[in-house]
């Protein structure tokens, strides 16, 4: 049975407190628009070290860093899990350089800010600034989610970042073990024949479990419901054999399991990674809680003008000149080299390998390295609030985001949906029609509005085309099934709540009967396909009407009779599509978008 420690808390509700505050810091975020990692690091300092309620190093004890490192461990291997090569396009000569040239330059760079600048000596210099090639997928990922940048500019920050993890930790190791040659009597001889077997012995393991498992997903050796146990199941065994070998080296084995798994054209790989992102969450919020709540006053205390100073040089001088290096004479553009070279957020795997590697510092006698976890964790602060609250400005500066406000995606080229485009193209917003036949789209090409030619869930639309741009889907083809397919398939992408259809047309027999749990929100007045179009054809036209303090929204409803309100534009910028059970929240400077009958004027003119 659990028992309390001095904090007043047993092992079991803290562990529900991590939970609810990191769940609860990212819903928060969600809600606010604010950066999810600066409220959970918030969230762990105030109950940590500000209010004491949470001691993680005395509630669970020697098993809170195993906890992280398998945390960090699934993390990793869902990151390698999202790398599939043809994601990389026109961003793998970048990715390459960042690897190749950028990470050792941004190693030899650190450490000279950490020895000139933070006043560490050079061994634990050499180490920490190994560790510091880590930019941090767990960072990284809430940043793109929220900043929405172009494709190619989140392809490098994405790719740099999860490849350079296992690179940075095996970049310590290998700082570590030339410390131990030089402060011990191990040979070096030995020391890198131990480090070589253990990289060799991480890269047979991943590689050999990523084809293993695929080849048996394949195969249907397991059935589909054990296929995310034997997962964990295989990642937490390669992770331990390939760590108990080499320290760290575990990192480098579940990212190469996962870019090959990601790479296997797996059937139920799209399951598998969305239910991987969903425990990811879980595992960054909670490690960044724990994290934060285990600093104390004392070793905050220990941070001068001096640890003030290193952030800074390592955030306009050390992270900066090693990537405008690297990417020098590429094909990438100026503005994504800035972005790219202004944007290093460090996360959880720094603050953890940087405080192993620190105890075993110390415990060869190495003068400072005390003092890495403290200053691994100021540079993790500062850059994820940073980051956090400039990435966005700085790439919509730099004119490298998807989309300044919220795009309509409309799948299939009818009048309705044509019309639709032209209102909300009126306010400003982007807006694409996408259908599988060419000569549906002809009459959206000639209304002005951008379009795609194809189907919408192939890969080549996922290549091309700006996902993030978009924030709304609508599907409004004349084919209910594909409507609900799309709906229903990219729903996790867009939110479930941001995905919307035209009403299905009831089936008097159950065997063509759609579940109802399947596809997108009810659009408009919840009319089909041929009802909506049907309306158009009687002389029906989308209207966009702004309010005013002196036309408000009473008077819009008086005014607009048998309308049916599609969209509002709120006053912030705020668009929701509104379905038949939703109600206009109107306000100053709001624009309406209603489907309403033809003024007079125009249905004379019309004939109708």
């Amino acid at each position: 049975m659990a028992t309390p420690d001095q904090t007043g808390l047993d092992p079991v509700l803290a562990f529900a407190l991590v939970g609810a505050l990191g769940v609860g810091s990212q819903w928060l975020a969600w809600r606010l628009r604010l950066p999810a990692i600066v409220l959970m690091l918030a969230a762990g300092l105030i109950v940590g070290p500000v209010l004491g309620l949470l001691d993680p190093g005395a509630q669970f004890g020697d098993m809170m860093a195993p906890m992280i490192a398998i945390a960090v461990a699934i993390i990793l291997f869902e990151g390698g899990l999202t790398l599939n090569l043809h994601t990389l396009s026109d961003a793998a000569t970048g990715v390459r350089r960042l690897v190749i040239l950028g990470a050792p330059l941004g190693w030899a760079a650190s450490a000279a800010a950490l020895h000139y600048v933070a006043g560490l000596g050079w061994a634990a210099s050499a180490v920490f600034g190994g560790i510091m090639i880590v930019t941090g997928p767990t960072v990284i990922a809430p940043l793109l989610r929220q900043a929405k940048l172009q494709k190619r500019p989140a392809a490098l920050l994405q790719w740099e970042a999860i490849v350079n993890d296992p690179v940075g930790a095996l970049a310590a190791v290998l700082a570590f073990e030339v410390v131990v040659v030089l402060q011990t009597d191990t040979g070096s001889g030995t020391a890198a024949l131990a480090m070589g077997q253990g990289i060799a012995l991480a890269t047979a393991l991943g590689l050999a479990a990523g084809w293993g498992l695929s080849r048996a997903f394949r195969l249907a050796h397991v059935p589909e419901y054990m296929k995310v146990p034997v997962l964990f199941v295989a990642l937490l065994a390669v992770f331990a054999i390939s760590d108990a070998v080499l320290h760290e080296s575990g990192l480098l084995a579940v990212t190469i399991m996962g870019l090959w798994m990601a790479n296997a054209h797996l059937p139920s790989y799209t399951e598998l990674r969305r239910f991987k992102e969903h425990a990811t969450v879980l595992l960054v919020s909670g490690v960044f809680i724990l994290l934060a709540a285990n600093m104390s006053f004392e070793t905050l205390a220990t941070l001068d003008w001096r640890a003030l100073a290193f952030v800074l040089s390592v955030i306009l001088i050390a992270r900066p000149l090693p990537v405008l290096i690297a990417l020098a004479f590429s094909n990438i553009p100026w503005r994504e080299r800035l972005l790219v070279a202004f944007t290093g957020p460090r996360g959880v795997v720094l603050v953890a390998v940087a405080g192993l590697f620190g105890e075993r510092l110390v415990e060869i006698g190495i003068p400072d390295a005390d003092r890495v976890a403290p200053l691994a964790f100021a540079l993790v602060a500062a850059t994820v609030v940073l980051h956090g609250f400039t990435l966005t400005p700085l790439a919509r500066a730099l004119g490298l985001t998807a989309a300044r406000k919220p795009g309509v995606m409309l799948l299939g080229g009818s009048p309705w949906s044509v019309a639709l485009g032209r209102a909300l193209k009126k306010l400003d917003l982007p807006v694409i029609v996408a259908d599988p036949n060419h000569a549906h789209l002809r009459a959206a090409r000639e209304a002005g509005l951008e379009t795609w030619f194809g189907d919408i869930l192939s890969e080549a639309a996922e290549d091309r085309l700006e996902l993030a741009a978009y924030e709304k889907l609508i599907c409004a083809t004349d084919n209910d099934a594909y409507n609900t397919l799309v709906a229903t398939d990219l729903a996790p992408e867009f939110g479930r709540e941001n995905v919307f259809q035209l009403k299905r047309v009831k089936q008097t027999s159950t065997r063509h009967a759609l579940p109802p749990s399947l596809g997108g929100r009810a659009i408009g007045g919840g009319e089909t396909f041929f009802e909506v179009n049907a309306r158009l054809a009687r002389g029906c036209e989308f209207r966009v009407t702004t309010l005013t303090d002196s036309f408000t929204l009473d008077d819009w409803h008086a005014q607009h009779e048998g309308a049916t309100p599609v969209a509002e534009l709120g006053p912030r910028g705020t668009l929701r599509l509104l379905g038949p059970d939703d109600a206009l929240r109107g306000g100053e400077g709001a624009c309406i978008v209603a489907l309403a009958p033809a003024r007079p004027e125009r249905r004379a003119a019309a004939g109708v």
